[in-house]
């Protein structure tokens, strides 16, 4: 397991900044976000160059393979999991995240707990095309190959899994989605 992880953690970056428009959604996505930020699944920390002046991030990555790449202080944690006290952060950031957790439901009550009120989680998600398609079913056919490859789900329906939560949702669909992993969604969420 631990050379797959330590391979996966090498071949991560070429193979997302292969993604066209995928680091210019990241630059629009961060080019605002302030204050005590979090990043859950910080991965290889490609983020970290897209923030702006000023922010406080916080990185939390559970895979040691992967948070070793980052080049900052590191919180071993998974989303389900966050070692902060209630309202620590004004924004949490998720770029390709929601995804692959465990448990998608529990992540997020650990967004909101840590959320300060009136924070906002920013995310940029590949997701589940809408019901009924031909791309919404080849996702759920190829789906526990796409797990076995890539380590998360290509069809979840994160939009969905935010407004259970209790967020409010302000997304729109990227046009810069990969063919492997679209349709990608970037925006943010607020507490309702």
């Amino acid at each position: 397991m631990s050379l797959r992880r330590r391979l996966a953690a090498a071949a991560y970056d070429p193979f997302v900044r292969r993604a066209h428009g995928l680091e210019a959604e990241r630059t629009a996505l961060l080019a605002d976000v302030h204050g005590a930020v979090l990043e859950i699944g910080a991965g290889t920390g490609l983020n970290r160059r897209h923030y702006a002046a000023g922010a406080e991030v916080t990185f939390a990555e559970p895979d040691p393979y992967m948070a070793r790449r980052i080049a900052a202080p590191v919180v071993p944690a998974p989303a389900e999991e966050l070692p902060f006290a209630d309202g620590s952060f004004d924004v949490v950031v998720s770029t390709l995240v929601l995804c692959g957790v465990d448990d998608v439901g529990r992540s997020l009550a650990e967004v909101r707990r840590v959320l300060r009120p009136g924070g906002r989680l920013v995310f940029l998600e590949h997701v589940r095309a809408p019901d009924g398609s031909r791309l919404a079913r080849a996702q759920d056919r190829l789906n526990p190959l796409w797990r076995a490859f890539a380590g998360c789900d290509c069809n979840r329906d994160t939009v969905a899994s935010l407004e259970a939560a209790g967020f409010v949702v302000d997304a729109r669909v990227s046009p810069f989605a990969p063919p492997f992993a679209h349709p990608v969604i970037a925006g943010a969420a607020e507490l309702s």
